[in-house]
């Protein structure tokens, strides 16, 4: 190739991208998330047009500065948690037109102030006394166990290898994960996450370190009875968490138990399956190292109450068995004697009345 033929190439590849950055400087100066129908909005951004104002007016107090619209941090951000591919595939979407390192950069100060500011307002873990009746209540009609007041379960967030300890992050599925800890109620509003501990981490052992556990053992520590989570065999029984019985004949008071259980624990897989479903980089491998993965899957645990709060429609199909393991029984989770003994007598009181008026 000629010195003149190279120059001509270079100068003509110059030429394009130069023209493809004022094509994206002239869509962003005119692009507005809100010039589409509420329902191409949603499918867009997974939220409503009223949850958007919302977010904006939170995001906004803390952007400042910037030559590209703060709705466009925003939007940016929105799709890069819906879509769940990596920022370059963002940086190429019509609905944003935000070149690559800009949508980066974008998405990794929003997620910052969502982390923040959102996320404690969102995510909260105390119930009011109607809270906890309404609760009581829908558990004890649809499925007749008593006391309920929420589920937990563990859910694997894929991401790439970390730089370190990367042993502790590879699970008993092949690949490399956080393991996130979720605890819903009965109207799948999102009470706690936990997404900090490895992949390898038992369910168990992460229950017992959280921050829930701790708010749980407090409750009952200061007198407070009658209330308790249903969870799966990967958990220990206390007081404050029921499991189901270890492999019960058919036809015991136990098998009854179970039954019952599994039915009313499908609600946080449910809300698992609708979080994983709406916000699809938490269904995907996510590219970054865990503290980022942690950060991405807190905001999307408060984007799924917003959702809740504001009614978005879910325009998705729901895959409740996105990445689900069958949980490894407990163990090497010591509680007290005293506690096990009054776990193990108020859950055979209730098998007892389960079986009795099935």
């Amino acid at each position: 190739m000629s010195a003149l033929t190279a120059f001509a190439t270079i100068y003509t590849e110059m030429a394009d991208r130069a023209e493809a950055a004022l094509n994206r400087r002239i869509l962003r100066d005119h692009s507005n998330p809100f010039d589409v129908t509420e329902l191409a909005f949603v499918s867009n951004y997974r939220i409503n047009k009223d949850a958007f104002l919302m977010l904006l007016n939170v995001v906004d107090k803390y952007i400042k500065h910037t030559s590209i619209p703060v709705q466009l941090h925003l939007a940016a951000t929105l799709r890069f948690l819906a879509e769940g591919g990596f920022q370059k595939a963002v940086g190429k979407d019509s609905c944003i037109s935000l070149g690559r390192s800009t949508v980066a950069k974008v998405t990794a100060r929003v997620l910052e102030i969502l982390e923040r500011y959102l996320c404690p307002q969102w995510i909260q873990l105390s119930m009011t006394e109607s809270e906890l009746t309404k609760s009581k209540q829908h558990f004890q009609r649809s499925f007749g166990i008593p006391g309920v007041i929420g589920c937990v379960d563990g859910t694997h967030i894929q991401l790439c290898k970390p730089h370190k300890d990367h042993s502790l992050f590879y699970n008993r599925k092949g690949y490399f994960s956080i393991n996130a800890m979720i605890i819903c109620d009965h109207n799948m509003v999102i009470k706690a996450v936990d997404a900090r501990r490895p992949g390898s981490s038992h369910d168990s052992l992460i229950w017992s370190m959280s921050r829930a556990h701790d708010y749980y053992q407090r409750c009952y520590d200061n007198g407070e009875r009658g209330s308790w989570l249903l969870g799966d065999a990967g958990y220990a029984l206390q007081p404050f968490l029921l499991t189901p019985f270890r492999d019960p004949l058919v036809g015991t008071a136990q098998h009854t138990f179970n039954q019952k259980h599994s039915s009313a624990r499908n609600v946080v897989e449910r809300t698992i399956g609708v979080l994983k479903s709406r916000f699809r980089c938490l269904a995907r491998p996510l590219q970054y190292q865990p503290k980022k993965v942690v950060q991405i899957t807190n905001v999307c645990c408060a984007l799924h109450n917003v959702c809740k709060h504001y009614k978005v429609q879910e325009l998705f199909s729901v895959d409740t068995e996105v990445e689900r393991m069958e949980p490894a029984v407990a163990e090497g989770v010591l509680n007290d004697a005293t506690l096990d003994t009054e776990a193990i007598t108020l859950r055979e009181n209730i098998a007892t009345h389960l079986h009795t008026i099935s």
